[in-house]
């Protein structure tokens, strides 16, 4: 059994996205070797309420060690301000002060999050071979689907950022270089095409129902998830169910309802939509909530509708385990999530084409249960084969598994850096 070092900034057993994906991967990292994972300090609260009470022999293979900076080189950061600043510097001072300094030693580096493409990773200080990922980003939102000068403006500005860190920032070369793989979200996050592996940040477990084909459930639910904010497309998934609901007669229209659920800063504008078109008696604005109560969500539901411009999405798969077929754009995030047993994929155009590609799904699957049962077959079945966190857990295996083979059949290049047998496992 080796060591695996996880770099990990953010780790949060009771919550989603980046923080219960850094949890997740590090126990499955932890089914076949010993784990140093290396997080913040504002973590180990939860991290060890989690742990005692919920008991698991697998934590035997865990050590969390707790690092920040000191107070006078972090006091500018509150919350979301000065995020992304505090965590390169984190991450430059990690070798340092929480590897060297405590003494650890281990046979691989993984550099886990965040998951973005343009921030570098400075465990290649440590000469042992380094793991970097999943990275990616978020492609740019079509600038059709722009509202404003000011999102135009405001995007443009986060592009300019990306392009100085991918052109200019030296460290993010050498750590390209030094990678032996690197673990890329989707086909456009930037890494490397040799050490390149495709691997979604986004993994779940199977929810504990199935969509029976036969069930008298006469509600045509779709279901949508998500902060409300333009990247999630909450506007374009509105539209289409205002234009689905345009084909159909009065009685049927009593059969859809369609949950939008998240929070953010354009509730408000959305819930004025809703008002506007007259769908109050179908559309529903319900307030984030905890996940027990999600899963409730989306065991009622039909459909997830996704209109996203994202790079990813955890709850595309999310819906995937719950049976639901997604529908989404045909795009490097949930597009790539999703294939053709699984959902539908609508091409990018204007958002009013958009809209009516996305309601013309809807309209077929209404109309046709027997595609909606195969496609809720079909999502489940995608969901086991690419994004159960045991099976993510066998991929990192067999990935450490040739790291250390090519590791130990390289040439002497490695001369003077840390040997695996000096890890002491």
């Amino acid at each position: 059994m080796k060591t695996i070092l996880v770099s990990a900034y953010a780790v949060n057993p009771y919550e989603g996205s980046e923080s219960g994906t850094g949890w997740n991967f590090i126990l499955q990292i932890a089914r076949f070797h010993k784990v140093i994972a290396i997080t913040r300090e504002n973590n180990g609260a939860d991290i060890s309420k989690w742990m005692k009470l919920n008991p698991d022999p697998i934590y035997h293979n865990i050590k969390f060690v707790y690092y920040d900076m000191p107070y006078w080189m972090r006091f500018w950061k509150r919350k979301e301000r000065g995020a992304m600043l505090y965590f390169y510097l984190w991450n430059l001072f990690l070798p340092f002060l929480a590897v060297m300094g405590k003494g650890l030693k281990f046979d691989i580096g993984h550099h886990l999050n965040f998951h973005n493409d343009w921030s570098p990773s400075f465990l290649w200080l440590l000469g042992r071979p380094l793991v970097w990922g999943p990275i990616g980003h978020h492609p740019k939102i079509p600038v059709q689907f722009l509202k404003s000068r000011k999102e135009r403006w405001k995007q443009e500005l986060l592009w300019l950022a990306k392009r100085c860190f991918w052109t200019l920032d030296p460290f993010l070369k050498i750590t390209k270089a030094y990678a032996i793989r690197i673990l890329v979200i989707n086909s456009k996050a930037r890494g490397v095409k040799k050490k390149n592996v495709l691997m979604p940040a986004v993994s779940g477990v199977l929810y504990p129902f199935h969509k029976k084909e036969g069930i008298c459930d006469t509600r045509f639910t779709i279901l949508s998830i998500g902060r409300f904010v333009t990247l999630k497309g909450f506007d374009i998934a509105l539209q289409s169910v205002a234009l689905f609901l345009q084909r159909l007669s009065t009685e049927d229209r009593t059969k859809v309802k369609f949950k939008m659920v998240g929070k953010g800063p354009l509730k408000e504008q959305l819930q004025r939509s809703v008002e506007g078109a007259g769908l109050n008696d179908v559309v529903e604005l319900i307030a984030w909530m905890p996940q027990a109560e999600v899963m409730n969500l989306y065991r009622k539901a039909k459909i997830f509708l996704f209109p996203s411009h994202e790079g990813a999405g955890m709850v595309v798969t999310e819906a995937l385990a719950a049976g639901l077929p997604v529908l989404c754009f045909d795009n490097c995030g949930p597009g790539e999530l999703i294939d053709d047993t699984s959902g539908i994929r609508i091409p990018y155009g204007v958002p009013e084409s958009c809209a009516a590609g996305f309601a013309d799904a809807l309209y077929t699957l209404f109309q046709n249960p027997t595609l909606q049962h195969k496609l809720s077959l079909g999502a489940r079945t995608r969901f086991e084969q690419r994004f159960d966190w045991n099976q993510r857990g066998l991929e990192l295996q067999q990935l450490y598994k040739e790291v250390l083979q090519e590791e130990a059949t390289a040439p002497l290049e490695t001369e003077g850096q840390w040997s695996a047998a000096d890890s002491g496992t």
